[in-house]
């Protein structure tokens, strides 16, 4: 078969698989968004068709309100300690459900069934628990450890680590699956290496597991990332759209809710989704460029790919030569130096 018609083959067989799902991604994704962002020029109340322009005006009502500035706040309070409790955690029960032990596949369900729980399930449970007449503080107090009851979901103090605390327990049974899933790519022949050689187990783990389990921690912590900045349904269910503000622990979506729908400013809660999306986009590239870009750097396919290869092909190729001419430039300058000494 000619090459242009196996070209002309390859690329109807890639528009025939991916075309489906670039519709879907442009109706669903990309349409939408530019909707947003065209009504969030407008002072809209959800009905009929927008015609009180208003420019910039709610974008830079955004940029201004105490309320957004600490709902941003508590994405990145959320972020970056979604981080730090979950990771370690995640990884010390996925080394240890990583060994053979009696239960074992019990106890991996029994992590991972807080993930597979409705929000809604969740929410509910927890906000029940943790009021101040709940069931979390009746048994302190019945346990005579009555002082340390207090108002775990109003106090401004400690709201936002309950937060932390129930976002731990929904989602580290999803990490401790995506941890135990890299940890069965690594050889077992490479553990066993340094055993006979006199490695400890948790030398093991900190020189080869870990670093062979890099490119699945990047995955993982790109994904509590975005969902960090994305959080709502927690929150609304828990604390309310009002009470969350108050409580300290309001996030951009549930300020998107708060002031856009229920304020029935339709035209304001666009331009906050718009907000919202261009933050997740930029600290998605952000992370895509300074850390995923190391995972796909060997995976490149394209033109570019093809052309970092040859580049680095040709470097290697021409390694050994300017080597060898080295070598026989240093053969020259000792020979003629030992000429030299002969006529002398």
């Amino acid at each position: 078969m000619p090459q242009r018609k196996r070209d002309t083959r390859a690329r109807l067989e890639v528009m025939l698989l991916a075309g489906p799902a670039l519709l879907v991604f442009l109706a669903f994704v990309i349409f939408p968004v530019l909707m947003a962002a065209y009504y969030g020029f407008f002072s809209w109340q959800g009905y009929g068709p927008p015609t009180d322009f208003v420019g910039l005006k709610n974008y830079l009502t955004i940029l201004q309100d105490p309320l957004f500035h600490d709902a941003l706040a508590h994405n990145g309070f959320i972020l970056v300690f979604s981080l730090v409790l979950q990771g370690p955690v995640a990884i010390v029960l996925a080394l240890l459900l990583n060994r053979k032990m009696r239960g074992q596949s019990l106890i991996r369900v029994l992590i991972f069934v807080p993930y597979v729980i409705s929000e809604v399930v969740v929410g509910t449970g927890w906000s029940l628990m943790l009021q101040t007449n709940g069931a979390l503080n009746a048994m302190l107090t019945n346990m005579g450890l009555g002082f340390l009851a207090t108002d775990w979901l109003s106090d401004p103090g400690i709201a936002i680590w309950t937060l932390m605390a129930i976002i731990t327990w929904k989602y580290v049974g999803f990490a401790v699956i995506l941890f135990l899933a890299g940890l069965q790519g690594i050889p077992e022949e490479l553990n066993e290496a340094a055993a006979i050689d006199g490695a400890s187990y948790w030398q093991i783990q900190w020189r080869i597991t870990l670093p062979l389990l890099a490119p699945t921690l990047r995955i993982w912590a790109f994904l509590s990332i975005i969902g960090s900045l994305q959080l709502f349904d927690l929150v609304y269910i828990i604390w309310g759209q009002y009470i969350a503000s108050t409580a300290g622990t309001s996030t951009m979506a549930t300020y998107m809710v708060s002031e856009g729908r229920n304020a029935g400013n339709y035209g304001y809660g666009n331009a906050v989704a718009v907000v919202l999306f261009l933050i997740s986009l930029v600290v998605a590239l952000i992370y895509q460029r300074a850390v995923l870009r190391k995972d796909t750097d060997g995976a490149l396919t394209g033109a570019s790919g093809r052309k970092k290869s040859t580049r680095s092909r040709a470097r290697q190729d021409a390694a050994p030569q300017e080597a060898d001419a080295d070598a026989r430039a240093t053969a020259d300058a000792t020979t003629q130096k030992e000429l030299s000494l002969i006529h002398i």
